[in-house]
Parts: structure tokens; sequence; C-alpha cells
């Protein structure tokens, strides 16, 4: 049985990587999805390719935000997944000493106040009906210090923080609208590729970054978007508020083996 059939699910950052396996998944359990991205040219591309619906969104835009909301007032899940670590254009200093204010902003406009306002606009999409599901995608860099990349670091731990906010918010107005955060760790999606190069030590640079990982290995994308189906259907009617790690057994004790 399908289990989000008939759903209105709207997912940012839908256009690649977790964000177009979520799309995946949801359309092969029967929602009916509005992919959401920035980039309008992919996002159409992926949207019909799937074949589902396609709404051109920056995140970082509240007049965005309301025009998704006179397109698709009213949802049955939320996804915000958008985001960025800040080295897209490639590597610059984002440790606290020698981080820019300017790129620190740019990443917290995105990873934080994309998902503030994804919120927003989940529960006035949701609150009619009275229920419904918010996932939102912070990190495994939203549990730990990442010295190196202290502001996506602080952004998704804000996220994690926020989904516990806005869980208990909902709450307390008597509404079921759930809201939990997924939080992965090394998955194998485009983000990575500025910090794994496509040099000959390519390989080497993959082994290093999951060396720590008790299953030494990356995830896939397939593996989060099952995490954010199950989340998002009535089998986590009990779950809000939660978080939901996907880190090949990263945090589950200290990276030195005992004994």
């Amino acid at each position: 049985m399908r289990r989000l059939t008939d759903r209105i699910c709207v997912v940012t950052g839908g256009a690649r990587g977790i964000g177009r396996a979520i799309v995946e998944r949801f359309h092969g359990e029967g929602a009916r999805v509005v992919l959401t991205d920035i980039d309008a040219a992919a996002g159409q591309a992926v949207a019909e390719a799937i074949g589902v619906r396609f709404v051109a969104l920056d995140v970082r835009e509240e007049g965005d935000w309301a025009r998704l909301a006179e397109a698709v007032p009213v949802a049955d899940v939320v996804v915000n997944n958008a985001g960025v670590t800040g080295f897209e254009q490639g590597m610059v200093p984002h440790d606290p000493e020698h981080a820019s204010l300017t790129d620190w902003r740019a990443v917290h406009a995105v990873n934080l106040d994309g998902t503030f306002l994804g919120c927003r606009y989940a529960i006035g999409a949701m609150k009619a009906a009275g229920a419904g599901s918010i996932v939102n995608i912070s990190s495994r860099s939203g549990l730990v210090g990442i010295p190196g990349a202290a502001a996506y670091a602080a952004s998704k731990a804000a996220v994690r923080n926020h989904s516990k906010s806005v869980a208990l918010y909902c709450a307390q107005q008597g509404w079921r609208i759930r809201c939990n955060s997924v939080h992965p760790a090394a998955i194998l999606t485009p983000m990575w590729e500025a910090m794994l190069g496509d040099g000959p030590d390519r390989a080497a640079r993959m082994a290093a970054l999951v060396a720590d990982t008790p299953l030494k290995r990356f995830g896939s994308v397939e593996e989060v978007a099952a995490v954010v189906a199950m989340l998002a259907s009535d089998e986590a009617a009990y779950m809000t508020g939660s978080e939901v790690h996907l880190d090949g057994g990263l945090l589950a004790g200290s990276a030195v083996s005992p004994g």
C-alpha cells in the first residue's frame, strides 16, 4: 500500500541530491508532489522527468514564499530540504576566526531563514485541516562542532532547535501538525563535490571522509528519502519534535575503538 496517496507534498531544493530522491520517493508513494528549487531550468526538467509539478522558489525570499502560498495554499507535507555548505563556489574560509560575515550570513540565509520561512508557510497551509507533517533536513553537523564549516554547523544546529519549537507550538494550538528533523552525515550528494574534487586523489578523499564512520561508507540519498517518507506518513503519527540520525553509527560512541 502506498503511504502518501493523494497527499500534497512540497519539497524544497528538489532538483538534485537528497531533495530529488525525496521527490521520487514521494511520487512513488502516491503523493501529489510540488517540487521547488531556485534553479528553474533544472527544477522544471526534473519535475517533468518524474511527473510532478514545479514551482520556482528561492527559500531566502519571503516574497517567493508568499507566491508559493498563493499557488499551493494547502499542503499535507512540507520538506525543508534546500541547503548550502558555503563551499559551492570553491573553498573559502569558514572557520570561526577567518570566515567573513558575508559568507556566514549567506549560509544562514538559505539553511536557517529558508527553514523558518518554510515552517511558517507549512503551518499556514496545514492549520485549516489541523494536521500535517513538516520534515526539516538538518545534519549530523548540527549536533557537533565543525571547525572548518562553522556557519554550516551553526545553521543546522538552529534548524534542529527550531524544529522542536515548531513541534511544541503546533501541539499547543491543538493541531496534529508534526515537525521533526533528519540529520544525515556523509550522504553522497552534489554538495560534497567541492570537497571531493575530480582529481586522482578523489577516492582517497572519499575514504578519508568516512574513515571514522563505523559502517565505512557514504550513505545514499535513497536511504534518507526512505526515512523522510516514514516521517511524512501516518506511521510516524506519534513522532513530533524528534530527530532521526542517519550517520552510519558515527554518533553512537567514540571514534576510537574500545579495547
